[in-house]
């Protein structure tokens, strides 16, 4: 605290760090298990809807039938030890694994300029998609079985146009 109850902050807005001094989080999310195959051709049996009476579907008996092995797949997902998680960044977009974090591999911001999302057969089940970064046409990074993917796309294309803006920005100041 500065002299008459002034607070000094060395953050021009709170919280928000430039890309160059250090990197942040800006958010973390586990897949969903859809991410596994195994999963997904689950999920396309879960889908079926013989007989649409109401809730009387042959998939819903089948996922009944099926609660122990999604709770295998689910506790897989997270495992300490083989568990992914993806994770943005204000730099880029990472794929980490095991209970430390470990990066597994990552795109910078400005490797892409579009996000695509692509859900597989079984995915629509977990409403879980792909995202596919592209640079134009050309397909740089996949994320797989994300769970929400269209949030999540948005808070990718949200940082990835706040990271190229302000570098465009600096590069224009010099």
């Amino acid at each position: 605290m500065a002299s008459h109850g002034t607070i000094v902050m060395k953050q021009p807005i709170a919280g928000v760090v430039a890309s160059e001094v250090a990197e942040v989080t800006v958010m973390t999310v586990w897949p969903s298990i859809a991410v596994y195959a195994p999963a997904r051709f689950l999920g396309t049996l879960f889908a079926i809807r013989f007989p649409d009476v109401y809730i009387f579907r042959l998939g819903h008996l089948i996922a009944l039938a099926c609660i122990p092995i999604a709770l295998a797949f689910y506790f897989l997902r997270v495992a300490p030890w083989l568990g992914i998680r993806y994770k943005v960044t204000n730099r880029r977009i990472v794929v980490q694994r095991g209970l430390m974090g470990v990066d597994d591999k990552s795109i910078a911001l400005d490797r892409f300029n579009s996000v695509e999302v692509v859900v597989q057969p079984g995915e629509a089940w977990y409403k879980a998609g792909d995202l596919v970064f592209r640079m134009d046409n050309v397909e740089t990074f996949r994320l797989g079985g994300v769970s929400r993917p269209e949030a999540f796309r948005q808070i990718c294309m949200k940082s990835q146009l706040a990271y190229t803006g302000v570098k465009k920005a600096l590069q224009g100041a010099k």
